[in-house]
């Protein structure tokens, strides 16, 4: 634990600019406050799963209030909510344990390969192909991905779930909002499993700051999403993949750099 009381607003001030970017993407496009606050907390130095658990500890906040921004938008399906959320949940337990017993070196880049190759495809279909959605299929297989490599990737569910769902020809709007309420559960189950493996140690400045700068931005991409046309949404999901991918697949060749170890 840290002291608190010890916290000025000068060391707040970044991870707050970096939570509040993070969940105006993750909200407006379904994806992106794990991967882009995991990714950056890596490069400064903070060890895999302390990262993880810190990231887990902030969107433990910022997707209640997401979700809940979506739920009052209308932007839920509560029936693709069901078949999401259990599998995800589940998913979500067996990703922490993966990740803190044997690692997902070798998984990082194939899925990070196939992110991109869904991300090209959401951008070529996007502008082109008529916007008639039909029903998914293997949502609770999609769910349950999605929930193991959250935990285990530091923000997959967005990405695999959001991305996957997209790709079947599923209503964006509904997708997106769903993917973020769903999204509440399957980070609070992460969060409780990461805590009982590492302890409290999970709650440092950085994340305390990435809670106040989601929170705040939580409201706004649910707004936006009521209003933004399909297409729009669709390209935008498709660019959000591929530049995921991208800055996932370049994160694996340099190695961390320890700007702020003291974090």
């Amino acid at each position: 634990m840290i002291d608190f009381s010890a916290i000025s607003w000068r060391d707040l001030a970044p991870f707050i600019a970096i939570g509040f970017l993070a969940q105006v993407v993750d909200g407006t496009v379904g994806m992106g406050f794990g991967v882009m606050t995991n990714s950056l907390l890596v490069a400064l130095g903070l060890p895999g799963p302390a990262a993880s658990a810190a990231v887990r500890t902030a969107e433990s906040f910022t997707s209640g209030i997401s979700g809940l921004s979506h739920a009052l938008q209308r932007n839920v399906d509560w029936s693709l909510f069901g078949r999401l959320v259990i599998p995800g949940i589940a998913g979500g337990f067996i990703g922490v344990w993966v990740f803190t017993h044997v690692g997902i070196a070798l998984m990082r880049p194939v899925v990070l390969v196939y992110l991109a190759a869904v991300g090209s495809y959401l951008l070529w279909r996007g502008p082109r192909r008529p916007q008639t959605f039909r029903r998914t299929r293997l949502v609770g297989t999609v769910g349950f991905l999605g929930g193991m490599l959250d935990a285990s990737g530091g923000g997959g569910w967005g990405p695999i779930v959001t991305g996957n769902l997209l790709s079947q020809g599923a209503n964006p709007r509904s997708v997106i909002g769903t993917a973020n309420a769903a999204e509440f559960f399957v980070t609070v189950t992460v969060l409780a499993a990461f805590i009982g493996t590492l302890g409290l140690q999970s709650v440092t400045i950085a994340a305390t700051g990435l809670v106040i700068g989601g929170v705040v931005a939580a409201p706004i991409g649910a707004y936006l999403v009521k209003r933004l046309a399909p297409r729009t949404l669709i390209v935008g999901v498709g660019g959000a993949l591929v530049a995921i991918a991208l800055f996932g697949l370049l994160a694996l060749i340099f190695a961390p750099i320890p700007t702020f170890p003291r974090f």
